[in-house]
């Protein structure tokens, strides 16, 4: 069995419940645009945003476990780069501000889908599945789309 659906398979044993699955639809893709407009939100270092190096890192990441899941993560990360100019442009807050708000939201609503779930979240036995929940729902479209991951 690939690494890649061991991962999967492993992260989906604790996300069985039908709510806890919504709730994910939901918070896994707001965390993660949480995450990359916090590491945008960084001042540059030497004219370099951060968010590019840990983006590069976390596609290299996903590369190793699957080269078509790292090519929808780049399309991933265009959205979410869209949708921080849409906040820059729209919010009153600052960008870290309307991303930390949201980030604790969405974790709230993660930490609650795992009450009804009646399981601890993944990324409490292996901190890499924090990378594995947004995979976790790329598979979903993958395969609905009948395209290999």
């Amino acid at each position: 069995m690939r690494k890649i659906d061991a991962l999967l398979n492993e992260y989906g044993e604790s996300h069985q419940n039908p709510t806890n699955k919504r709730v994910h639809w939901i918070c896994v893709p707001v965390i993660f645009w949480c995450v990359v407009a916090l590491i945008y939100a960084i001042p540059p270092i030497a004219g370099v945003n951060l968010l590019w190096p840990v983006a590069i890192a976390a596609l290299v990441y996903y590369a190793m476990l699957s080269v078509p899941l790292a090519l929808g993560f780049v399309a991933v990360l265009a959205i979410c780069w869209a949708l921080i100019q849409v906040a820059l442009a729209a919010s009153p807050l600052p960008l870290w501000a309307t991303a930390l708000v949201l980030f604790v939201l969405a974790w709230l609503g993660q930490f609650w889908g795992h009450k009804v779930e009646g399981k601890k979240p993944s990324f409490f036995k292996d901190v890499q599945f924090l990378l594995i929940g947004p995979a976790w729902l790329m598979s979903f479209l993958y395969r609905r789309a009948g395209l290999a991951y």
